[in-house]
C-alpha cells in the first residue's frame, strides 16, 4: 500500500464475531447479474469469474439466490434448492476462496412479485394473496442484448 492509503482503517482487517475474520472493511454488495443458466438456474464459469475477480474485498454478499422453484422474479437468476445448483455455487465459493475471499449468499424469494411464467408449475407462492400490478421482469421470448 501507498504511504497515503496504509494508514486507513478501510484497508485493515476486521474481526466480526468469533468465527469470521475479514481481510479488509470493504463489503461488496449484492447486484442482480443474470448471468446464471436460464433453465436449470445453475451458476456457471461466468459467475465464478464473476466474484473470483471480486475477491479482493472483504466480504462479497451475492446476488439474491431463490430457494425454491416458486421464489423466481428475474431471469436468469441462480438458485440453491437441488444439488446440480450447490455444486454450482461449490464452485463459486471455491474460486473466491482460492483468492482468500469470503462470500455471502443472499436467500432470495420474490414472494407475490414473482412470474407465474418463471416455474413450471405457473404458481405464484407469497404471504400475500394481494396481486402485483406492476411490469414483471419476465423472459419475453426473444434474445437478450
Amino acid at each position: 500500500m501507498t504511504a497515503v492509503t496504509k494508514d486507513y482503517k478501510l484497508f485493515t482487517p476486521l474481526q466480526v464475531g468469533e468465527g469470521l475474520t475479514l481481510k479488509n472493511r470493504v463489503v461488496y454488495g449484492p447486484l442482480t447479474r443474470a448471468r446464471s443458466d436460464v433453465h436449470t438456474r445453475v451458476p456457471n464459469e461466468l459467475n465464478a469469474v464473476y466474484y473470483e475477480q471480486r475477491a479482493g474485498a472483504g466480504l462479497i454478499i451475492s446476488e439474491a439466490t431463490a430457494i425454491s422453484e416458486q421464489a423466481f422474479g428475474w431471469y436468469g437468476a441462480p438458485a440453491l434448492y437441488n444439488d446440480e445448483q450447490a455444486e454450482g455455487w461449490r464452485k463459486v465459493v471455491k474460486r473466491v476462496h482460492a483468492r482468500d475471499g469470503k462470500i455471502f449468499l443472499q436467500l432470495w424469494h420474490m414472494g407475490r412479485q414473482t412470474h407465474p411464467s418463471l416455474n413450471s408449475k405457473g404458481e405464484v407462492v407469497s404471504a400475500s394473496a394481494t396481486c402485483y400490478e406492476a411490469p414483471h421482469a419476465k423472459q419475453q421470448g426473444r434474445e437478450r442484448a
